[in-house]
Formats: C-alpha cells, sequence, structure tokens
C-alpha cells in the first residue's frame, strides 16, 4: 500500500477517536512487550549481523532498555493520562482549571542505525502510550533491524494504528512531504536539517536527537584507574559508534602520563591483544564509515591501535594525541573507535575549550572531591552530565535525554517520553451562578479601587 494510503488510513483511525482510551494502548504496549521478547533471539540476530553486536551487548543496550521501559509505561500510564487540575486566576473567580493530556494525532518517527532497535521503538511506545497513531522509518543502514522491527509491529499491530516504512532517500521524502501532527527524529544533523525544512512547510513540532563531540574531563583528583575504566567501556561499547560516546578527553597535566597507560591497559583487558579477534567488539556499520574514520587519523599522534580493515568493517580501539585543535579528528564528531587525549592546565582552560565549541550531548566529568562541579555545571552547557560516569545517565526514567543548540532540542524517556507525543491542552470552567460585575464598562472608580486591592 502507498505511504499516502496508510497516511489517510492512520488519520481517520485516529478520527474515530480509537486510540484514546488509556486500557487500550495499555494492552496494545503489553502486546508489544510479549513479542519483543518472543523474537529475543531474532533480534539478536539482526544486529549482529547490522553491527556485530554480541548477544550480550545486543540484551544489555537494546532489548533491556526497551522492556525496562515498556515496564514502566505500561505501570504509570493511567496516572500519566489522567486529567488535572490547574490553577486558576482570582480575576477569573468562581472557576477550576483542567489540564488535559492530548495525542498529536499522526507521528513520523525516523530511527538511526547505530542502536537501531532501540532509538526505534524508545520513541515509538512514547506515542503509543500518549495516543498517537505512528508510521516508523527504520534505519536502513541496518536492514536487517528493520526488517524484524516491521515483523514485530505488524505482528501487533494494525496498519491503521502503527506501520513500518522501510526504504532509502526516496521513502523519507516521500514521507516528508505529507502533513504530520509531529515528526520524531534520531540522527545526524544533515538528516535533521533535511526534517526541520519539510516540517516547516506543514508547521509540524519536531524532537531532534542529534550528537556532538562530547567532552570527558578528568580533573587532577579524579581516580585514574576508574575513570580509565569507565572512559574505555563508554567510548568503545558499539565500537564508539554511539551519539553520546566521550568523543575526546581533556585530561589535567599532572595525570597525562598516567591516564592513557591505564586506558590502553583497560581496552587490553575487555578486548584482548588483537581485538579484531575479540566477540566483544562490534563492527563498524559500513565500509564507507571505516574510510571516513581512517581519514580522521591524519593529523594527529597514535598512542596506541590505528588498524583499519575496510573490508571487514574493522577500525581497532584507537587513543590519538592531535597535534593541533584543528586536526581532522577535531573537527567533527567522530562517531567511531578513536579516542584523542589532550592536555589541560587547569579546570577553567577545559571550561574555556568546551564552551568555544557547539553545544555537546554530553559532558563527563571524572573527580573525586567534586569541589568543582558546580562551576562546570554553571560554565557550560550540554543536553546532559555525568559524573564519574560514561553514557549509563540515558536509561534512567527519571531523567529527560535530549540535545541542546547543535545537539539538538527536545527530550525524552520516562515520563518525557509519554510528555513529548501529548498536547496539554487547558480548560477553564466559569461557573454561571456567580457573575462579578468588575470588567464590564463602564469602568467606574470603585473598579479601579478593586483592582488595586488585588494587586493589579
Amino acid at each position: 500500500m502507498a505511504l499516502k494510503d496508510i497516511l489517510e488510513k492512520q488519520k481517520r483511525f485516529f478520527s474515530e477517536g480509537k486510540t484514546l482510551d488509556p486500557a487500550l494502548r495499555k494492552q496494545y504496549l503489553k502486546n508489544l512487550q510479549a513479542e519483543i521478547r518472543k523474537r529475543n533471539k531474532e533480534i539478536c540476530s539482526a544486529l549482529y549481523s547490522d553491527l556485530g553486536k554480541c548477544e550480550f551487548e545486543a540484551r544489555t543496550t537494546e532489548i533491556g532498555i526497551i522492556l525496562d521501559e515498556l515496564s514502566a509505561m505500561t505501570r504509570n500510564l493511567k496516572r500519566y493520562a489522567a486529567p488535572r487540575r490547574g490553577a486558576v486566576s482570582m480575576l477569573n473567580f468562581p472557576a477550576k482549571g483542567v489540564i488535559y493530556p492530548e495525542p498529536y494525532g499522526n507521528v513520523l518517527i525516523f530511527s538511526a542505525w547505530n542502536y537501531p532497535f532501540q532509538l526505534l521503538f524508545s520513541p515509538f511506545l512514547g506515542a503509543v502510550a500518549a495516543g498517537n497513531c505512528v508510521i516508523l522509518k527504520p534505519a536502513e543502514q541496518a536492514p536487517a533491524t528493520a526488517e524484524i522491527s516491521r515483523r514485530i509491529v505488524e505482528a501487533v499491530f494494525p496498519e491503521e494504528y502503527a506501520a513500518v516504512c522501510c526504504g532509502g532517500h526516496d521513502t523519507t521524502n516521500e514521507l516528508l512531504a505529507e502533513p504530520f501532527d509531529y515528526i520524531f527524529y534520531t540522527g545526524g544533523s544533515g538528516g535533521a536539517e533535511i526534517v526541520a525544512r519539510a516540517a516547516a512547510e506543514h508547521f509540524t513540532p519536531t524532537t531532534l536527537e542529534l550528537g556532538g563531540k562530547s567532552p570527558c574531563i578528568v580533573d587532577a583528583d579524579a581516580k585514574i584507574d576508574l575513570a580509565a575504566k569507565r572512559i574505555v567501556w563508554g567510548k568503545f561499547l558499539n565500537a564508539g559508534q554511539t551519539c553520546v560516546a566521550p568523543d575526546y578527553i581533556l585530561v589535567h597535566k599532572s595525570v597525562k602520563a598516567e591516564l592513557p597507560e591505564r586506558l590502553r591497559y583497560w581496552i587490553r583487558r575487555f578486548y584482548g591483544e588483537d581485538p579484531e579477534h575479540s566477540p566483544d567488539y562490534p563492527r563498524i556499520i559500513n565500509e564507507k564509515h571505516c574510510e571516513r574514520l581512517k581519514a580522521l587519523l591524519a593529523g594527529s599522534e597514535i598512542l596506541s591501535g590505528g588498524t583499519v580493515h575496510p573490508g571487514n568493517r574493522y577500525v581497532e580501539p584507537t587513543l590519538l594525541r592531535p597535534l593541533s585543535e584543528d586536526a581532522p579528528v577535531m573537527k567533527q564528531e567522530i562517531f567511531g573507535p578513536l579516542l584523542p587525549v589532550l592536555e589541560i592546565e587547569s579546570l577553567d582552560e577545559a571550561i574555556a575549550f568546551v564552551t568555544r565549541r557547539p553545544k555537546p550531548l554530553a559532558l563527563y566529568y571524572f573527580s573525586n572531591g567534586l569541589r568543582d562541579l558546580e562551576k562546570l555545571l554553571a560554565r557550560t552547557s550540554s543536553g546532559g552530565v555525568a559524573v564519574n560516569e560514561t553514557v549509563t545517565h540515558i536509561i534512567n526514567p527519571g531523567l529527560p535525554f535530549g540535545g541542546v543548540g547543535a545537539s539538538g532540542h527536545g527530550a525524552y524517556h520516562g515520563r518525557k517520553s509519554f510528555d513529548t507525543f501529548t498536547h496539554y491542552k487547558s480548560v477553564m470552567i466559569k461557573s454561571h451562578r456567580i457573575d462579578m460585575p468588575l470588567r464590564y464598562p463602564p469602568n467606574l472608580e470603585r473598579n479601579l479601587k478593586m483592582l488595586d486591592m488585588l494587586g493589579q
């Protein structure tokens, strides 16, 4: 069926009020949870095919996150969907205010290829929970995961409720030509510009989940071995293809020698002497990105690693020392297993370095005493911050996740996923028993005195 026909079916389905019952939404989400559990092995197989992810990484960073989000959403959906009281001005006495959660209607969701299952289903479950009809566009660079995702959605939802549309740029352009009520996009800034322009044609609100160069500051008093261990894990998870991966390290000069040594130790400990043969080390999405990453090695001293085998989609975990701030590796988001290490004299220098650049999606800070944490938080801007940790801050349902500035706008996860796909409609219900004469002409002197009494 043509995309336009699917969207028309979904518009009719939504207009008939079929998605408005919270109990029905909850049941669909439970059915989705059961279907994902049933197809766990198929999903893992697809993720291995697309990205070389081992089963443990597939289950912890993709499937498990979605199952946890589904459990939390079904547990709280009734409360999220309930109208709530809102205060009204004394000028409206007597009246009451009610805030009604209202679904936007027809939602379009674009997923990215680096976590192709998680980044498709995480916003999807929020859109369904909020009562919307949804068209999902998975990343064409991860075809195996796109196909299993399509089968899962088709097994749970009728097409007029939710549908997966696979394809490349032509499919994307066809979708963007249609008037959706909300668009949720995860990906790079180039694609975001296309989405934002298309959305503007229809005055469609958007959430843009992008990326950027997320700094990792290691201060003089940091616990260096633990910092190195957590940085290596967060950086080389998914072979560095993570939007919140540490993009570069700013290390205090007093520990500049110790940190690289411990980073090298933990790379060997996690992935062995030859990570190309490690069952725990994933692959780059395609040869094109391998060649892009290879080009980023120019202008830097290689401290360890540096091997690139495009035919095997392999790039070795690599530590670099950029020869200048203008080195290729410092001029774009790396999105791969290359980790530049730069020396700083002080935290003030690190703050100045970060603030000269576009606002990142994440900022990481390693310090034992945390004496300067408040200064760092006050003087830098980023989508989120993790202290003495990397990456895992994004899975907390009570902490909204999203970017700022060049790293995106809007947020989701937990309650915020429901909020993102919801319009909160304010309703004032005025009593007809009392009609205060103050506002009606003629506006006599006594009415002015009454305004003074009310502080107006």
